[in-house]
């Protein structure tokens, strides 16, 4: 089983030709099937899930799992405390519509696949640099697709403005999206929907963005790349050198003995 970084938040990755039995769970459980197909029982009667449908559990909800075909199943779960989704479905809502549940066993779009995946890597992978900002954004596009609510929408610019500036003024900080929300006195669902509407990408994505510019400007400069890896907020140098590759093409180590 694939380790969580993420506290309330549990990860399964299995493959299978096992025959569940009805149960339940206390968590909401999202995921997907990777390959193969399966038929299970749930809160709105008989359904089928096949390779590459999003897959969803309420708390309490009765259901089993039985493989079609006879052959095995593949599949990704995160299993999300009670208490994990209330908090972001506050913050998505601002109060306004109190609780959740999902309300489709399965689902066959695309951008919640793709928002899943996202989450499952964000909590299954320990990327030190901006690794929270990181989760809780990915919890929050996720959840709040699943409810319906649209990231795009007018904001104003002045709160978008000084959370940006908290990261312009020092790339190399560390920054949380509760940062960003109270800089900016919008919710953390607020900061990431004015990000995308301002600058086409997630908070995460310009801090990332801001922090593999700086480390080119030091590159540029004559520093060390093990100093420009610190200087510009990377736990280490190789993961500047993936970010730096992603960006620009080539390594860091090739774009120094270019420019120097």
């Amino acid at each position: 089983m694939p380790r969580s970084f993420v506290a309330g938040i549990e990860a399964v990755e299995a493959e299978s030709s096992h025959s569940f039995p009805r149960h339940t769970h206390d968590q909401f459980g999202v995921g997907f099937i990777s390959r193969g197909a399966q038929k299970s029982a749930s809160g709105r009667g008989l359904v089928e899930a096949g390779a590459g449908n999003v897959i969803t559990v309420n708390p309490g909800e009765v259901h089993d799992g039985i493989p079609i075909g006879g052959g095995s199943r593949r599949w990704h779960m995160l299993y999300l405390d009670p208490a994990v989704v209330a908090a972001a479905i506050g913050d998505i809502e601002e109060g306004r519509k109190p609780g959740f549940e999902f309300t489709a066993p399965v689902l066959a779009d695309r951008p919640p696949l793709a928002l899943f995946r996202r989450l499952f890597r964000a909590v299954t992978q320990s990327e030190p640099e901006g690794a929270e900002l990181k989760r809780d954004e990915a919890l929050l596009l996720l959840l709040a697709r699943m409810r319906g609510e649209a990231l795009a929408g007018a904001m104003p610019p002045a709160p978008i403005a000084r959370a940006r500036d908290l990261i312009d003024s020092d790339p190399a900080a560390p920054v949380t999206l509760s940062d960003l929300a109270v800089e900016s006195g919008l919710s953390q669902f607020q900061v990431v929907r004015g990000f995308a509407r301002a600058t086409g990408m997630t908070p995460h994505a310009y801090l990332m963005q801001c922090r593999i510019h700086l480390a080119r400007r030091l590159i540029v400069e004559g520093m060390a790349l093990a100093e420009v890896a610190a200087a510009s907020g990377f736990a280490d140098q190789s993961h500047m050198t993936r970010r730096f590759v992603r960006v620009y093409g080539v390594s860091p180590g090739a774009y120094a003995a270019a420019v120097r």
